[in-house]
């Protein structure tokens, strides 16, 4: 803890404060000295013993309650609220986190690592596995006491890959006595890390026969952070080379852990960056989910180079929204995304087939009421973004004030938890985004000012889970007419969109993805070369799902519904993957054989 000590610039208002005291008792003896005695107090008192003689009212007909200060206890909160407005300075409303406050934190802040442990802190029930908890039989059954949902132990371990400074954050959750055989991965968001899933952690580690894994990505969170660096020259070039910089290290830790098939859940830029892994990395995925993904619409001045960047965006309400509001509100009616859940049937079809699409002379889209609101973005706010000056740089530069600075998304984003959530959510945030640059500088290589696709989900949504992969050896054979290494397509995977109600990411992106998978899995099925087989095999889908009262980070907003909606999608997974077995489409499980 920081050690404070007077300073000579507050010395000379104590000794105002004492000698205005001192004529305050001489004035009124029947008042005793009070250390709460303010200076602006005593200018008001000075102000009522003026005489009156440029006022209406007589000072003869001033009574006794006029002259008098407000009780101590009054005159003590008002301190503590002119001290609060000094320390917090101007703009507060905006950084509510004071000066001495952010310095004090700046100078004896946590580690990034013990910030993460502070937030894990408030899993309920789970136990981290050490050699004590997990050797012993007494031990397993005070875990069993404790846990009603099983014995469940939780794991931290950074993961080593290839090459310098190269590993993974990872969080991992067992069932400890039970046999896994389905196994989901979590990717966070642009800039954050695992630990923001902390309330989505217990409740999905419930669903028997599940190992969960919480990654942070290359050169964000916990994980390694290399320096980061692009060597194409041209766009698409960029962009390709910008994703593998993620996917890449995420294959390379899937086959450290020799898993076959998982299913993916990303939000945000993780969202972006799944669908990516999914294209590259075929075969591997037995679902997506995608919660409220970055880059699905298409907007031209972001896909063509040659265009100026966008001009406005809904982007700027990842700062603005006030969480709170969204998920304690008193109305019941919901966000712009409810509403266009809510409209007919038609209209919802007919805006999801043009989303992203220019439909107006200029090359833009005509806005429908039900979006999410946009600003225009400012010039100097583009003008940072393509010369890749992050927000966390700013955080950086900073220096004592980058606390103050985080405070401004922090006291907004989490403000409808309980404070020490939101205080241990607070410092681990700050403690991410003043580590060493690396990941974050990928954001222009992916995306435009205001969080536009470079290269829009929408337009390859359709050849997700559709992929030529060459079987190998190792790899499970569906039948015994497959020889070892022939080529198979993959028969499509389940893909969920997850949005909030008062999401800043656009729903209609997820509708209208939705609706170009739903037609390739028609051509599909309507396909006549391919066999019988591969029909059965055949699992392609979409939905989109909207979670009440959630902003653009629903599993944190509304965790509750996140969790179940998320619950049941991976309790239908492990159902198809029985049902696939039962009819010799997949190999059995170990525990089957």
């Amino acid at each position: 803890m920081l050690k404070t000590y007077p300073t000579a610039i507050s010395l000379p208002k104590r000794l105002k404060l004492a000698s205005a005291s001192g004529r305050f008792n001489s004035t009124n003896s029947t008042s005793s000295p009070d250390p709460t005695y303010t200076q602006s107090g005593y200018r008001q008192y000075r102000r009522q013993q003026r005489p009156a003689s440029t006022t209406t009212t007589p000072s003869s007909n001033m009574s006794a309650s006029d002259t008098t200060l407000p009780p101590p206890s009054s005159r003590a909160t008002q301190t503590k609220a002119e001290k609060d407005s000094k320390s917090r300075g101007a703009g507060s409303a905006f950084f509510p986190l004071g000066y001495k406050e952010a310095a004090q934190q700046w100078w004896s802040s946590v580690t990034a690592r013990q910030a993460e442990r502070n937030v894990l802190s408030f899993i309920p029930f789970l136990r981290e596995a050490t050699a004590d908890n997990a050797s012993t039989a007494s031990q397993l059954s005070d875990l069993a006491n404790a846990d009603p949902f099983g014995h469940r132990v939780w794991r931290q371990t950074m993961v080593p890959l290839s090459g310098k400074d190269r590993a993974l954050n990872e969080f991992s959750i067992e069932r400890i006595g039970e046999q896994a055989d389905d196994t989901l991965v979590m990717l966070h968001g642009y800039g954050a890390g695992l630990g923001f899933f902390y309330k989505n952690y217990e409740p999905l580690s419930r669903v028997p026969g599940w190992k969960l894994y919480s990654l942070d990505m290359l050169g964000m969170g916990n994980s390694a952070r290399p320096p980061f660096k692009i060597h194409a020259k041209d766009q698409q070039g960029k962009i390709r080379e910008a994703e593998a910089w993620f996917i890449d290290a995420l294959e390379e830790w899937r086959q450290a852990r020799k898993i076959e098939r998982f299913t993916l859940m990303g939000h945000s830029l993780g969202g972006y960056l799944a669908v990516s892994y999914a294209l590259k990395y075929p075969g591997r995925l037995n679902k997506l989910i995608l919660a409220s993904p970055a880059g699905i619409p298409e907007d031209p001045w972001a896909v063509n180079a040659a265009m100026p960047e966008p001009e406005e965006s809904a982007y700027g309400n990842e700062f603005t929204q006030d969480q709170e509001s969204i998920v304690n509100r008193e109305t019941p009616e919901g966000g712009a995304n409810t509403a266009f859940i809510q409209a007919d049937p038609k209209d919802k079809k007919a805006v999801a087939s043009s989303a992203g699409k220019p439909n107006n002379n200029d090359g833009t889209s005509t806005k429908r009421d039900t979006a999410p609101p946009r600003r225009p973005i400012p010039g100097w706010v583009s003008w940072l973004w393509d010369a890749n000056v992050s927000p966390f740089s700013i955080v950086r530069m900073t220096g004592p004030l980058g606390p103050r600075f985080v405070s401004g998304w922090t006291s907004r984003r989490f403000n409808h938890l309980p404070p020490d959530e939101k205080e241990a959510l607070h410092t681990y945030s700050y403690s991410l985004f003043r580590q060493k640059g690396s990941g974050e500088y990928v954001l222009p290589y992916l995306l435009a000012p205001g969080a536009f696709a470079r290269s829009p989900v929408i337009n390859r949504i359709q050849d997700v889970g559709r992929q030529i992969i060459a079987r190998s050896s190792s790899s499970s054979a569906s039948t015994p007419e497959h020889s070892a290494t022939a080529p198979v397509r993959e028969a499509g995977f389940p893909i969920v969109f997850l949005y909030g109600e008062n999401d800043w990411m656009d729903v209609a992106g997820g509708y209208a993805a939705e609706e170009k998978i739903r037609k390739r899995v028609e051509q599909a099925l309507a396909d006549q070369t391919r066999s019988e087989e591969e029909r059965k095999r055949e699992n392609g889908s979409a939905k989109v799902v909207v979670i009440r009262r959630a902003g653009h980070h629903l599993y944190i907003d509304n965790p509750d519904e996140f969790n179940e909606v998320v619950r049941k999608e991976l309790e239908e997974t492990k159902e198809w993957g029985r049902r696939m077995r039962a009819e010799g489409l997949l190999p059995p499980t170990p525990i089957e054989k």
